[in-house]
Parts: structure tokens; C-alpha cells; sequence
């Protein structure tokens, strides 16, 4: 006969499992909403950005611009990784690294390079390695104001030809239950790819540029590579909201599903007692009718 009062022990463990999973779901379906608005309204933003810098890259003469630069073919690469300071939020960062590292075994690179990260989980993927971590901003809350000094590490490295190739590594967020690893190119600037397929054949219409556009790169260069990190954290931010209210539904989920075999076993567990109890009392009712 199963253990009545065991029973009862786990179905109390799961109710309060099922509470707190529900709590955090709301937390976090809380959270990303804000976080996917933040998304959302900013992308429009940055994909324009893009397609006027690579515009005016066109109608200037790239030696004029630092940041125009080729890069150096014999320098490192650099890896910025964004991924949450907690976890709880299903193979987000799993999924992340795993996709990382096929990229560098595909690239043949072995996973050679610099990195920087921004949140614990990216900063322990990198250490226990026991990779070349150049600076950590997990404790910059919110990862936002770590924007500024981030670029500075990596327009400094890439313009005195230390770093040949940046890329931000980040999961973009695509809607509540997807969230796609993503490795974007962001330096150098010079023959990226800024548009789709579909508007290849769609040229910007001539414009007056005021005063002159190697004054307006100058300026705007900066601010898009600013504007390419902060959409990457509002995507990442959005992603982990998304995949921990996800995670959190399933743990309810599952936790409600063994309370319901746990009241089961309970219910069959009390009934069989009963019925030994019941066949006790009639074998010595007829005991002691004889």
C-alpha cells in the first residue's frame, strides 16, 4: 500500500512548485512585453540606418573614414555575446552557444579571437574554456548603458587594425515561443549587405546632403554602430523574456500535470485503505460471531 502521508508530501511540494512557476511566468510575461515593444519600435530604426550608411559609403571615398576601412586580414576577430544575466528561460543560451560553435568549426577558426560579454551566462560560456575574455559588462544594469564603452573597445581595436572582423551574437526575437541565434557582421562596414533580395533593384532617389557627406559620416558612423548594439540587446532582452514565460507555462504545466497523477495515487492509496479497514472490522465482527 502506497504512503498516504508521502503522498500528500509531494502533491503539497508540486502546489507549491505550480505557485511560484506562475508567479515568475507572470513576471516575465510582464517584462516582455515591455522588452518586445522596445523590439519591435526600434528595429523599422535600425534597418533604415543601415541602408543610409551603406548609401553614403557608396558616394565617398572609404579612405576618408576610418571606419570605412577594410580591416586587417591578419588581425583577430572579436565577438561581442549577449545572453542573460539568469537562467530559467529554457536552451536560450544553449541554443546560442551551440549555434557559435558551429559557426567557428565550420570557419575552421577554433573558436580563436577575442570576446566580450554582456551577461553572466555568455561570461561563464567564455571562461570555462578558458578563452581570451577582454571585458564583461554583466553588471551593468541596464545592459544599455554599457552601449558607449562596448563601442569604444571595439572602434579603438578595429581602427588601429587590431581586429580584422566584429560580430554581435545575439538571439533575435521573432515572436513569443521563437528566438533565432543570430551572429551579425557589424565591422567592417565596407561590402556588407544592408537589404533583402526582393530590394536589391531599389535605389535610393537623389538627395542634397547638407553640408557634405563626409561630415554627415562622420557623425553618423558612431551613432550606427551605437544604434546596431542597442537593437541587439533590445532583441536579446525580448528573447529571454519570451523564453523564460515560455519555460515558466511548462513548468506550471508539468507540475500541475504530477499533481493531478499524485491526487490519483492518493485518492487509490485512501480508498484501498479503507477497504482493508472495512474487511478488518467484518472478519472480526464474524470472529467474534462464532
Amino acid at each position: 500500500m502506497a504512503n498516504i502521508k508521502l503522498i500528500k508530501s509531494r502533491i503539497k511540494s508540486a502546489k507549491n512548485i505550480s505557485q511560484m512557476t506562475k508567479a515568475m511566468e507572470m513576471v516575465a510575461a510582464s517584462k516582455m512585453k515591455k522588452a518586445q515593444e522596445a523590439a519591435v519600435l526600434g528595429k523599422p530604426y535600425a534597418e533604415k540606418i543601415q541602408v543610409i550608411v551603406a548609401e553614403l559609403a557608396k558616394r565617398t571615398d572609404p579612405k576618408l573614414h576610418q571606419l570605412l576601412s577594410h580591416g586587417n586580414p591578419a588581425g583577430q576577430n572579436l565577438y561581442i555575446i549577449i545572453t542573460s544575466n539568469k537562467g530559467l528561460c529554457g536552451g536560450l543560451n544553449t541554443n546560442l552557444f551551440r549555434y557559435l560553435l558551429n559557426y567557428l568549426k565550420d570557419a575552421d577558426s577554433k573558436f580563436s579571437g577575442e570576446y566580450v560579454t554582456l551577461g553572466r551566462k555568455g561570461e561563464r560560456f567564455v571562461v570555462r574554456d578558458n578563452k581570451n575574455l577582454i571585458a564583461d559588462f554583466s553588471d551593468t544594469v541596464p545592459f544599455s548603458q554599457a552601449v558607449g564603452p562596448l563601442s569604444k573597445i571595439f572602434v579603438e581595436g578595429f581602427i588601429s587594425r587590431k581586429y580584422s572582423q566584429v560580430y554581435l551574437v545575439y538571439n533575435t526575437f521573432i515572436n513569443a515561443i521563437k528566438q533565432d541565434p543570430t551572429m551579425k557582421l557589424i565591422l567592417p562596414i565596407v561590402g556588407l549587405k544592408h537589404r533583402s533580395e526582393g530590394d536589391e533593384k531599389e535605389e535610393l532617389t537623389e538627395f542634397l546632403i547638407e553640408p557634405c557627406i563626409d561630415e554627415v559620416l562622420d557623425s553618423l558612423l558612431p551613432h550606427y554602430l551605437e544604434n546596431q548594439i542597442r537593437a541587439a540587446i533590445h532583441e536579446a532582452e525580448a528573447s529571454e523574456h519570451s523564453a523564460r514565460m515560455i519555460a515558466m507555462k511548462n513548468a506550471s504545466d508539468a507540475a500541475n500535470d504530477l499533481i493531478d497523477g499524485l491526487s490519483l495515487m492518493y485518492n487509490k492509496a485512501r480508498q484501498e485503505k479503507i477497504t482493508y479497514e472495512i474487511a478488518d472490522i467484518v472478519t472480526a465482527r464474524l470472529g467474534m460471531e462464532k
